[in-house]
């Protein structure tokens, strides 16, 4: 089942952007870890945020204090607001699902297309 990301854009640094992604489809939402990560090209895709079922969260180092994941289970989506964006935030940001708790990618069953987020 494909995920729907939006929200991204471009802005100038230090600036803000809240994402979002739709899970449309999936039963039991709020069973599932739900992460974003982020690719430039050229590079590795980098997880960003994980969000567990439970609310546990956990964040890439080069984002904690600046960014907050966070889920509306009624409306099967997870949010990732970025503050105090920084050129090197510039990538394509992807959200993916996964059965069980994780933040590797790899577990990660099911992804959206992508929403690009440029910061200047």
């Amino acid at each position: 089942v494909q995920l729907v990301e939006y929200g991204g854009g471009s802005v100038q640094a230090g600036g803000s952007l809240r994402l979002s992604c739709e899970a449309p489809g999936y039963t039991h939402y709020s069973s599932y870890c739900m992460g974003w990560f982020r690719q430039v090209p050229g590079k590795e895709r980098e997880g960003v945020a994980a969000i567990d079922s439970d609310g546990t969260t956990t964040y890439t180092d080069s984002v904690k204090g600046r960014a907050t994941i966070s889920r509306d289970n009624a409306k099967n989506t997870v949010y990732l607001q970025m503050n105090s964006l920084r050129s090197e935030d510039t990538a394509l940001y992807y959200c993916a699902i996964a059965g069980t708790w994780t933040n590797e990618a790899f577990k990660f069953t099911s992804w959206g297309q992508g929403t690009q987020v440029t910061v200047s």
